[in-house]
């Protein structure tokens, strides 16, 4: 019995009979000549059936295979450049593991609804394939980027009582006689490891009950978040443009042929290198009205502000030190213009807009209780944050990036539905 092998390492068996387990990805026949191109998760084999050379049971299952066919080929494994992935199978024998129905998703035109509605089926196509291997790369590109700093990976909850970000945005649940939330950040919590550990991070789930359209939301999503002891926000800042300059890195690194597919324009990522461009909110505000946005000091960047003040950059840019009214209650006030916090928000060139969001944090207890209260926030909620004020506080920084936005920037996707296996959206919980 022939022995079973993954597409990615036939390399190491030319000229030996393999089999191969897999899906049928296409099939097409030259008179009596056939050309099967399976699918089996570690890449793409074309395998080839020779009439005269296999039985003809075997010929009569190659004319009869339908997309995503479940098969087993067995067969000479040969070296060929020309071929995806580089190499054939000249198959002697061919065996059908499962039928498939007529596939929903031809090889034509599909509107956006119906590829949703089929996302389960969706996901095996080439780019979003080759979407996916990008994503799972960047996510291990930022375990090893923390890994490498000696940050401490915690876990923070998913069910939580303390808002982050502001009660606008908020799935509230039923907690037996509680109300509970799902978490918009695991933030708070992770100042509170800060505390015990130094530089951590956070990476999971987050959720925003926004009632958002936009090709930049999701309600739920994967996000980023590391804390750091006795980082001011300059600090903060510097460790965001390493950490995306690597993630860039990466990718071009290790991703080539996933971005080819993708016909991504791999030029303007290779100029993304630290450092980054910093523009002051005050100074953004009068570039915007330079450009002819109507906009007024205060008011927080919309998605066309943030466009028109990253199209003049190669790389992601900065805009620091927003108004203290347009930002969470949990930033440090800035002592050279208290009307303003010390907070940074990284914007990505080409129009994908904000992808970091971070600040030095709120370490004064009154201040801290002060913003509470004005936000009006319960306080007895938040009672274990400001414990963080009372034992001992320091002063810390730390940053949200989203994941899905900077996988939309480095992989060119318009809209960042793409770059999550099963996007979940205000109209959508289905598949």
């Amino acid at each position: 019995m022939s022995q079973f092998v993954e597409v990615r390492n036939l390399g190491d068996h030319v000229g030996a009979v393999v089999s191969v387990r897999g899906w049928v990805q296409t099939t097409r026949g030259h008179g009596k000549v056939g050309f099967v191109v399976l699918r089996d998760g570690t890449g793409l084999l074309q395998c080839v059936l020779v009439q005269k050379q296999v039985a003809p049971e075997t010929w009569e299952r190659f004319q009869h295979l339908t997309l995503e066919t479940t098969i087993s080929v067995t067969g000479e494994v040969r070296a060929d450049a020309r071929a995806p992935g580089g190499h054939e199978l000249t198959v002697q024998e061919l065996e059908v593991l499962a039928p498939s129905e007529e596939y929903p998703i031809q090889p034509k035109e599909h509107g956006i609804d119906f590829l949703l509605d089929h996302r389960h089926l969706w996901l095996r196509s080439n780019q979003q394939r080759a979407i996916m291997r990008v994503r799972s790369e960047i996510e291990s590109a930022i375990h090893d980027f923390f890994y490498q700093r000696q940050f401490l990976r915690v876990d923070t909850p998913i069910l939580t009582g303390a808002i982050g970000e502001g009660g606008a945005g908020l799935f509230e649940i039923e907690y037996f006689d509680m109300k509970a939330y799902l978490a918009q950040t695991g933030q708070l919590y992770g100042e509170a490891a800060a505390a015990a550990f130094g530089k951590i991070y956070t990476f999971g789930p987050t959720f925003r009950a926004e009632k958002s359209k936009t090709r930049r939301h999701l309600t739920e999503f994967w996000m980023l978040e590391p804390e750091m002891a006795w980082y001011d926000s300059n600090d903060s800042m510097k460790l965001q443009e390493e950490l995306v300059s690597y993630l860039v890195e990466r990718a071009l690194e290790r991703c080539r042929d996933d971005l080819a597919v993708l016909e991504r324009d791999t030029t303007k990522l290779e100029s993304v290198a630290a450092p980054f461009p910093r523009i002051n909110y005050t100074d953004a505000i009068r570039i915007l009205k330079e450009k002819g946005h109507e906009i007024e000091w205060g008011s927080d960047l919309g998605a066309p502000d943030e466009t028109a003040l990253a199209e003049d950059h190669d790389r992601p840019v900065f805009v620091y030190n927003y108004p203290k009214e347009a930002k969470a209650f949990y930033m440090k006030e800035n002592p050279e213009d208290p009307r303003t916090v010390l907070c940074d928000d990284l914007l990505a060139p080409e129009g994908y807009g904000e992808i970091i969001g971070g600040s030095q944090r709120e370490d004064d207890y009154d201040k801290l209780l002060h913003r509470i209260r004005e936000e009006g926030l319960p306080e007895e909620s938040y009672g274990w944050y400001l414990d963080l004020r009372r034992y001992g506080s320091f002063p810390h920084s730390g940053f949200g990036m989203g994941l899905e936005r900077t996988v939309a920037w480095i992989t060119g996707r318009h809209h960042i539905r793409e770059v999550i296996p099963f996007p979940r959206m205000m109209t959508r919980l289905y598949p």
